[in-house]
């Protein structure tokens, strides 16, 4: 992405004007920086789930739309999430959800299963 974009058109659904490309199964994205950090935002589909994984890095996520869960709790629309060098943690979202994602580490997934 080469245009700026701002937290506020992100928030009033600026990210549906936003191309997205497959990420993995059930969750897509659109990278808005790239390298360390990387910021993006995903598009994951009802159901969508992303398997236990650790983080090598600091990873926050914004939920912009949508809900998203993990062991930890259930975030909705707002939600700000800081997942920590070291945790480990999956993802899942019943009704799907867009969210901004900060990290500055991939992270390693540590279940193949999905």
């Amino acid at each position: 992405m080469t245009e700026a974009f701002t937290l506020t058109d992100l928030l009033q659904g600026g990210w549906r004007h936003c191309d997205f490309e497959f990420f993995r199964d059930g969750v897509d994205i659109c990278r808005l920086v790239t390298g360390e950090p990387e910021v993006a935002l995903l598009r994951y589909a009802p159901g969508a789930s992303v398997p236990r994984h650790l983080h090598a890095g600091l990873e926050t996520i914004l939920v912009l739309h949508g809900s998203q869960s993990d062991e930890f709790g259930h975030y909705g629309p707002g939600s700000f999430v800081a997942n920590p060098q070291g945790s480990i943690h999956s993802v899942s979202s019943e009704e799907g959800c867009i969210v901004l994602i900060q990290w500055t580490k991939p992270v390693q997934i540590l279940d193949n299963a999905e």
